[in-house]
């Protein structure tokens, strides 16, 4: 048998992710794919930095988590496709995962398109973490 979580439980491990991240994070979206864990090196060039709002996720409900606010970059720093983001507290990476357009099924979803020039602006349109143990 699978070990199985409450609601409850899943809600609260997901809701101390943001609480150990803490409330000002920075999220980098890179090109390429993402490096094989939170603790490897950086990889890809950077196409967009951006500080997260201070609540920017919402609490869990029902064993999901999802972006919170308003996460917009108005001015992207280089231009290639979006191929994964990386949300760090300082210099240290604590969650990543892949980037598509809106509707392509990433980990995180951006709008209008993964091909970003410098200077654009583009926003994230969903990004939601699902605990599981169901």
């Amino acid at each position: 048998m699978a070990i199985q979580l409450s609601v409850a439980v899943r809600n609260a491990r997901l809701d101390q992710i943001e609480s150990t991240i803490g409330t000002a994070p920075t999220l980098e979206i890179r090109t390429g794919s993402p490096p094989a864990n939170c603790a490897a090196a950086d990889i890809g060039t950077v196409l967009a930095t951006m500080t997260l709002p201070s609540d920017w996720m919402a609490n869990a409900a029902s064993g999901a988590k999802a972006l919170s606010g308003t996460w917009q970059d108005l001015s992207a720093d280089s231009t290639g496709n979006a191929g994964h983001y990386r949300i760090k507290a300082g210099s240290t990476c604590h969650l990543q995962g892949t980037c598509t357009a809106a509707g392509g099924g990433g980990d995180m979803e951006i709008s209008p398109s993964v091909s970003v020039t410098a200077g654009q602006s583009f926003t994230v349109s969903t990004m939601t973490l699902t605990d599981g143990n169901a």
